[in-house]
């Protein structure tokens, strides 16, 4: 399989984690053209002994903290003007279980560097030397951030009344 072939098949990837870096689906939209871009344009640098799917990680997140370092920002800031029909809706109270839409609103409270390793590791399945390479930090820090990660997502989903996340030893 060519490498513009294995790099289409890699876009709802890279859109899932684009989003889940960004919170905001037009900005994710973005950072992936831009991922696309440069990979096409850098493709004689990719190793294919490696993951091709963890070397785009590593070019989006690239591009997203370079992103963030010219703005000056590190979030999405909106003014109630601006959220769609139903963004800034509040869930029913009645609710008893855990949904979808509970956890994605847990991640998005959760540090940028939190949320890019649980996403990495829960969501896409990735080893944790993958992470590390992506993210550029020791194997470690991975494990570190993971666990550290967890626990405030749990904190999280206990404090909106959720207790269906447990500790297993």
């Amino acid at each position: 399989m060519d490498f513009r072939t294995q790099l289409g098949s890699e876009l709802p990837a890279l859109r899932r984690f684009a989003r889940a870096l960004t919170g905001d689906a037009a900005l994710a939209d973005d950072l992936v053209q831009d991922c696309v871009e440069r990979a096409l344009n850098k493709s004689h640098l990719y190793d294919p002994a490696r993951p091709l799917r963890a070397w785009l990680y590593a070019v989006l997140r690239n591009i997203y903290i370079s992103g963030l370092r010219r703005s000056g920002r590190a979030s999405v800031v909106k003014t109630v003007d601006e959220l769609s029909d139903g963004e800034g809706a509040v869930p029913p109270a009645q609710e008893e279980h855990l949904s979808a839409g509970s956890v994605a609103q847990a991640l998005d409270r959760l540090a940028s560097q939190h949320r890019e390793v649980i996403v990495l590791v829960a969501l896409e399945e990735m080893s944790y030397r993958d992470v590390a390479e992506i993210l550029g930090v020791p194997l470690g820090t991975v494990m570190s951030r993971l666990s550290r990660a967890r626990e405030h997502l749990r904190r999280i989903l206990e404090d909106r009344g959720h207790t269906v996340l447990r500790r297993v030893k």
